[in-house]
């Protein structure tokens, strides 16, 4: 008994760009979110501090300390 092998359908092109951004904008979503729980509701800091660039280059700073 020999199986035929059947061609496997191709995706279209589309499909799968759609797929890889609604994945980086779902990431990017979720990179946003995080920052509004940590910063507003455990940091008891106010929302729009988290725009700022002063408040990203304290992080750093704390995380890339010597």
């Amino acid at each position: 008994m020999t199986e035929e092998r059947r061609p496997e359908p191709k995706r279209a092109a589309w499909i799968v760009i759609l797929r890889i951004v609604l994945i980086l904008l779902f990431l990017l979503v979720a990179l946003v979110g995080g920052a509004v729980v940590g910063y507003v509701v455990f940091g008891k800091q106010d929302a729009s501090d988290i725009w700022q660039w002063a408040t990203w280059r304290h992080v750093f700073d704390l995380v890339f300390a010597p």
